[in-house]
Formats: structure tokens, sequence, C-alpha cells
């Protein structure tokens, strides 16, 4: 499985760059949620952050830009 980098934009994640699995099409997923952004707190447990996908940024990067925040298990 192919990976794609993307920056992240807003939300608790703001401008931290990850690689994420590539689609069809050669960008990240249309919809990523992410649980600890930092890598902090504990395994289970805190709200989920929803990103979308907004498009190349010029960079070689994808930049995914913050929707929402959900309370835990929301977004399963």
């Amino acid at each position: 499985m192919s990976e794609v980098t993307v920056r992240f934009v807003g939300g608790p994640a703001h401008d931290l760059v990850r690689d994420l699995p590539a689609e069809p099409d050669g960008g990240p997923p249309a919809r990523w949620v992410m649980r600890h952004p930092r890598g902090e707190g504990p395994v289970q447990g805190g709200p989920d952050h929803l990103y979308e996908r907004e498009g190349p940024d010029g960079g070689g990067a994808w930049t995914m830009r913050f929707v929402r925040t959900d309370p835990l298990g929301v977004s399963e």
C-alpha cells in the first residue's frame, strides 16, 4: 500500500505532518479521524478530531482541513 504526505491545517493537529494511506487517485482519504494528534494521552479515551482532504499544497504534500471535534465514539 502506498502512502502520501499530509499536513493538517487547523484544530489540535495544526501543522502536523504525517504519512497516510493513499487512495487510488493518489491523494489521502477524503476524511480522516484522529484521536491523539501529537501521540499524547492514553491509548483509549479522548475526543475524535475530524479532518477532510483539501488538496495538494504545492510542496509535495496534501492538506487536510480541520472540521470538528466529537466526543469519544461518536465518529465510530
